[in-house]
């Protein structure tokens, strides 16, 4: 998977998730630290990277833009602790490709993943 990690999303887990095969890079890497959301989703669209993130403002974004990608997944769990959410994704991310894959906003809870397909309507 192309992932594109937001400026809230760990070095170590963009780190983790290269070493798990996918092709991650976090926002800082190719951008400014500080550059708007706007921008971030616009590079994600023009290079078919999905967004991963812990801030509700990239899937409100997206499912406004009624476009079908990019995708997002949504990090939304009760520890940021590294570890815990290796293990979180480690344990859902095969399970997500193909929704990413079509367009989808998909939301990772500690017990549950939903996903809504994009685009939103």
């Amino acid at each position: 998977m192309r992932l594109l990690a937001d400026m809230h999303v760990s070095p170590r887990t963009v780190a983790y998730l290269r070493e798990l095969g996918h092709d991650a890079i976090r926002v800082n890497e190719i951008l400014p630290a500080s550059a708007p959301d706007e921008v971030v989703v616009a590079h994600a669209r023009e290079q078919s990277r999905v967004i991963i993130t812990q801030d509700l403002d990239f899937s409100r974004m997206v499912a406004a833009s009624g476009l079908s990608h990019p995708s997002v997944i949504s990090l939304r769990l009760s520890s940021s602790r590294v570890e815990y959410v290796h293990g979180v994704l480690d344990r859902v991310l095969p399970a997500l490709e193909q929704y990413v894959r079509s367009g989808a906003i998909v939301t990772v809870e500690d017990s549950r993943v939903r996903w809504r397909a994009l685009p939103v309507t």
